[in-house]
């Protein structure tokens, strides 16, 4: 018989079907991901970080609940105060909150590569919680993801700071999030789930905002672009969470890193800028790592077949 990971669902340890969907909506999450990024950056050049979160927290909260009443997912809203649900949405506003403070104190190209390291977390967090099986070669490659992630990144050799503890905070959130939201029951809609996750990240931003910056008032060009940040970003957290729990997440959490290929299109498209030559060097390894992890799922399930048809 085929081996079974200790998934929820006890899908078999070979690529089928549904970890391919799962990649491909990691995929898309991401690039939708840096669309909202896009959007939000473009909003807080002239906002207070917080404030920009608020404001576009409460778009992203309108289109959630639109979109929870258009599925008729609102008969289910009482999932949204499941422990699990909401163990994921404090993760979500953990990682929000700890990643706007390193953005403001340390440079974005460190947050950023301390932030990626997410992936890797989420990959030794699933052999350890959830006891799924992942190879010496399998790990080797999700490391060669992260340092190319660093290439692309290229942080400072200052050394470690409270901003960059904040930075690493948020990327145990960040997979404390999608950890936890694995094992969100599947009877709660992904739509209720979201809509938790963006009331407590706006609640939270808006507090801060309050008690922290000072109120700018935002103009009709800020509000265009946080309401396009928000729709993107309920798209985005949708995304993420059903990847999550399509696939297999030694197989699906790479390809996190294909934010940073995204990343690329939008400097490009929206700043007119391309990565330097070490950078795209970054790029070409995430992108062979990634491949990589694939054809080893898939050669490791044929040779589990071979092994079962000669049982």
């Amino acid at each position: 018989m085929v081996p079974l990971d200790n998934h929820a669902n006890g899908k078999p340890a070979h690529m089928h079907k549904s970890e391919i969907g799962g990649i491909l909506v990691m995929l898309a999450a991401m690039a939708v991901f840096m669309v909202n990024d896009s959007f939000l950056k473009l909003a807080a050049q002239d906002l207070p970080p917080f404030a920009a979160i608020f404001l576009r927290g409460i778009f992203a909260s309108i289109g959630c609940a639109a979109l929870v009443v258009v599925r008729g997912d609102w008969k289910a809203m009482s999932g949204s105060i499941h422990r699990r649900t909401l163990i994921r949405a404090a993760g979500e506003t953990g990682n929000t909150v700890t990643f706007i403070i390193a953005l403001a104190n340390m440079p974005i190209a460190n947050a950023g590569a301390l932030l990626l390291t997410a992936p890797l977390m989420m990959v030794l967090g699933a052999a350890l919680v959830f006891r799924e099986r992942i190879g010496p070669l399998h790990l080797v490659l999700v490391c060669l993801g992260f340092g190319g992630a660093l290439l692309v990144a290229q942080p400072g050799t200052s050394g470690f700071n409270a901003a960059s503890l904040f930075a690493l905070g948020a990327a145990v959130f960040a997979a404390t999030r999608d950890l936890v939201g694995r094992t969100v029951p599947t009877a709660i809609p992904t739509t209720v789930v979201v809509f938790a996750t963006m009331l407590i990240v706006t609640l939270i931003a808006g507090l801060l905002s309050v008690t922290v910056e000072i109120w700018v008032p935002p103009t009709s060009r800020h509000l265009i672009f946080l309401a396009l940040s928000g729709a993107t970003l309920v798209l985005g957290q949708v995304g993420l969470f059903l990847a999550y729990r399509i696939g297999r997440t030694a197989t699906v959490a790479p390809f996190f890193y294909s934010y940073l290929l995204w990343g690329v299109v939008s400097g490009l498209v929206v700043w007119h800028e391309l990565p330097n030559p070490l950078a795209l060097g970054g790029i070409a390894l995430i992108v062979a790592s990634g491949v990589a992890i694939v054809v080893l799922d898939q050669r490791r399930g044929r040779d589990d077949v071979v092994v079962a048809d000669a049982m």
